[in-house]
């Protein structure tokens, strides 16, 4: 049995939450599921902004930081990454793990990614040939998406 407080996850927020409650930024377990195997599926909120509070993420900011970070969880995390996708509410990000449940790790690899979006000179798949709305991107707006996350680093852990 896997043991999410020994990963370091508070229990009191795994799960569906009150949206009305949650702080922003926060990384936080939504779900873990396991497989008849022992395998873990891992499902993490990447949450950006407070829903119903804070402005929205623009189309834009969406798909620019989606694409950063679907190549950085894809690079630091090759066995284990599965998926990430857009909050539909623009608040934020679904990120999909197998067998990788660890919050610092991830937390460290999330740090990893927005200090190479800083550094970046381009949105990564930002093209005609691996986009299907290519002309839709914006480094600078995924860069400052990323500084203000990085600012707040040390209140990702902090959901309610």
């Amino acid at each position: 049995m896997i043991n999410l407080e020994q990963l370091g996850w508070e229990t009191r927020t795994i799960g569906e939450l009150d949206h009305q409650l949650l702080k922003a930024p926060h990384v936080k377990l939504r779900a873990l599921t396991t497989g008849e195997n022992g395998d873990g599926v891992f499902s993490v909120d990447l949450r950006i902004n407070r829903p119903n509070k804070d402005e929205y993420l623009s189309t834009t900011e969406l798909h620019s930081f989606e694409h950063f970070l679907l190549f950085g969880f894809q690079k630091y995390f090759p066995q284990n990454f599965i998926s990430v996708a857009p909050m539909g509410c623009q608040t934020g990000f679904y990120l999909i793990l197998l067998n990788e449940g660890d919050a610092e790790k991830i937390c460290n690899i999330y740090e990893k990614i927005l200090n190479d979006i800083l550094a970046a000179t381009e949105v990564p798949y930002a093209n005609i040939r691996q986009c299907g709305h290519y002309e839709n991107h914006n480094l600078e707006l995924a860069q400052k998406v990323a500084r203000s996350l990085l600012d707040k680093k040390s209140e990702w852990r902090k959901v309610l």
